[in-house]
């Protein structure tokens, strides 16, 4: 088996650590990227996306990879989840430090409605 990187590493351990406490809760799902960020609520139960939200999609009003592009993505996502029925999820990081843009979507969707 190849020896996985270090943020692979962390991205299994934080996915491990959600699901043994995230009692059947959604899992809020965030990606970056040099150029966007992305984010959706994933049911893990029923193995679907339930929300999602990225600096890609057309008609967004930030672009590009940004704390107020990643801002916007944490309220269209938490408007969504609202439009779902979601009202409480787990927070997933995955493998990124919480802080800079990914921290600023979540402070974006707790403002939003969300619970985590």
């Amino acid at each position: 088996m190849a020896k996985l990187s270090l943020f692979a590493r962390r991205r299994r351990r934080v996915r491990t650590a959600l699901k043994a406490r995230a009692g059947g809760r959604p899992r809020l799902s965030v990606h970056r990227t040099g150029r966007h960020i992305y984010a959706q609520i994933i049911d893990d139960a029923s193995g679907r996306t339930v929300a999602s939200a990225s600096s890609l999609k057309k008609g967004s009003k930030e672009i590009g990879a940004n704390v107020a592009s990643a801002t916007a993505v944490g309220k269209e996502l938490a408007e969504a989840a609202k439009a779902a029925g979601i009202t409480t999820v787990v927070f997933d990081r995955g493998g990124f430090l919480f802080h800079g843009r990914v921290k600023a979507l979540a402070d974006a969707a707790r403002e939003g409605g969300l619970e985590f």
